[in-house]
């Protein structure tokens, strides 16, 4: 089954916006859960201008489901996540001021990184992840390093999609086939929304997890956390497949 797990880094973004406390980040993420999401999801960056490394800290108290922490793999960031010991961490190659992700790891030059940051984490017993872009070759070179799984970024899917999903959603069939065949999990993420999602879960085999963020709260601001959430289980409900 495709799980979804909730980026609540805009959650934190709001309540940075105004000081204080409101929204309650810890409340939001048990709410998530209880509303039935399978996961919550946050990228620390080192400026903390959302998700805080306190907030990573204090999140354990109140996750009963999976805990996802992304981030690219700086001394501080390994150092949050070995203390933590989440459920998941997710590598990805932001540089310092990067607004958002845009781009996967080209795995292949970076492997001599990448290889040790993730043999540190697997030892630590958390399950790894690298985010790629849809290309084979990636998806090889993640399998070289290691990994448990890789997260596709979907950009290009979700800029494709309503002129052309049959195009968009080709070169992520490919690399999801090549997964499967390395023995590798598969999970996607930043631009899935509401819209795109049920193409993407049709098209694409064996895919264990979506995290999703910004989509999912700007829809929850018409609609609630509370219709949101089934409607996106709703939409990913095709595969049961039992991996990593």
């Amino acid at each position: 089954m495709t799980a979804l797990s909730v980026n609540i880094n805009k959650v934190a973004t709001l309540r940075n916006a105004r000081g204080g406390n409101v929204p309650d980040l810890l409340k939001v993420a048990r709410d998530l859960q209880r509303y039935g999401a399978q996961g919550i999801t946050i990228h620390p960056r080192p400026d903390q201008r959302h998700i805080r490394y306190d907030d990573a800290r204090k999140l354990p108290e109140v996750v009963t489901t999976e805990y996802n922490i992304e981030g690219n793999p700086i001394p501080e960031f390994m150092e949050l996540v070995l203390s933590i010991k989440p459920t998941q961490v997710t590598l990805v190659p932001d540089s310092i001021d990067t607004l958002t992700s845009n781009a996967g790891w080209d795995t292949v030059k970076n492997k001599d990184h990448l290889k040790p940051v993730i043999k540190q984490f697997k030892g630590a017993g958390i399950r790894t992840s690298i985010f790629v872009n849809p290309d084979v070759q990636m998806v090889e070179g993640a399998k070289e390093v290691g990994t448990d799984r890789i997260e596709l970024y979907t950009e290009s899917y979700a800029n494709g999609y309503l002129n052309n999903p049959e195009q968009a959603i080709a070169p992520f069939v490919k690399a999801a086939e090549k997964a499967i065949e390395l023995d590798l999990g598969i999970n996607a993420g930043h631009d899935l929304s509401l819209e795109n999602i049920n193409y993407f879960s049709k098209h694409i085999p064996s895919l264990l997890e979506v995290s999703i963020g910004h989509a999912l709260i700007c829809e929850s601001l018409y609609l609630g956390f509370e219709n949101v959430i089934p409607m996106y289980l709703h939409r990913i409900k095709f595969w049961n497949y039992s991996k990593c």
